[in-house]
């Protein structure tokens, strides 16, 4: 991997990685349409290091609040009630899932899965997906009436997104619509719960990486671009959910999905 191709990927990763249209489904086809390499999962997944270092420094009052809550909450009854502890649980819930599926579909998430024709379909279906959620998702709930229940609902929609093209935040975020959280809250909680699955998945990538020939000096400054970036991406989405609706991301998911099947049946791209 070259420079140029570290800073490209890295701006894509920072890009994508909290907008509802996939980073690593970003990421496959930019190599493709440059005539890259496909970076492969291990180098999407440290890259995304990047990233969620961005919203542990976004939310860095938040966690903290839920990291120290939760922590005492072991010994402290009272505490339990608190909806801090509350989230340090929910997310401990919530990260279950991925984390069981990734290490049973490890292989085809690193090969299978990464088929252009499959990125394609995953982000054409699953933007109609958010499209309908937007539509119909009630938006009253904050993040104080999330339940096990809902964690694990959340949990399981962002297990899909190991499959790329199906979107990590997008996956989430239209669970929580359709569980009738507001499109800020449905954000914000995606976030939260990313952290474990994406550091752990990324740190484990780094391990097995290690010794396998990883060109780690692009690596790293891919990593880092996508943590300035991502970090002013976390802010805009935030507040453009205020008032914005999702689908703005729908057509433009459709729009690549379809110009993606059509340069593979052509032939200008290889699945």
């Amino acid at each position: 991997m070259g420079w140029v191709e570290a800073v490209v990927l890295g701006l894509v990763q920072g890009l994508t990685e909290f907008l509802p249209i996939s980073s690593s489904a970003h990421l496959r086809v930019v190599g493709s349409v440059f005539g890259w390499d496909d970076p492969g999962a291990a180098f999407t997944a440290i890259t995304q290091i990047g990233t969620e270092l961005a919203v542990l420094l976004y939310f860095r009052h938040d966690i903290w609040s839920i990291i120290r809550t939760w922590v005492l909450s072991l010994r402290d009854k009272e505490l339990r009630r608190e909806p801090d502890a509350r989230m340090g649980w929910l997310i401990i819930i919530g990260s279950v899932p991925i984390v069981v599926l990734g290490l049973l579909f490890q292989d085809a998430i690193e090969t299978t899965f990464r088929d252009l024709r499959i990125i394609a379909i995953a982000l054409v279906v699953f933007s109609l997906v958010l499209y309908f959620a937007d539509r119909i998702g009630s938006k009253q709930r904050q993040l104080t009436d999330l339940t096990v229940r809902h964690g694990i609902l959340y949990g399981l929609a962002q297990a899909a997104a190991l499959v790329p093209g199906v979107s990590r935040s997008g996956g989430t975020i239209t669970m929580g619509l359709f569980l009738g959280y507001s499109r800020a809250a449905a954000a914000r909680y995606s976030f939260l719960l990313a952290i474990p699955a994406v550091l752990g998945s990324g740190f484990f990538q780094a391990y097995e990486s290690l010794g396998s020939g990883i060109e780690w000096g692009p690596t790293i400054v891919a990593t880092v671009i996508a943590f300035g970036v991502g970090l002013a991406v976390i802010a805009w989405l935030l507040r453009y959910l205020e008032r914005g609706t999702f689908t703005p991301f729908v057509v433009y998911r459709v729009v690549l999905g379809l110009l993606l099947l059509a340069a593979v049946g052509a032939g200008l791209l290889t699945p």
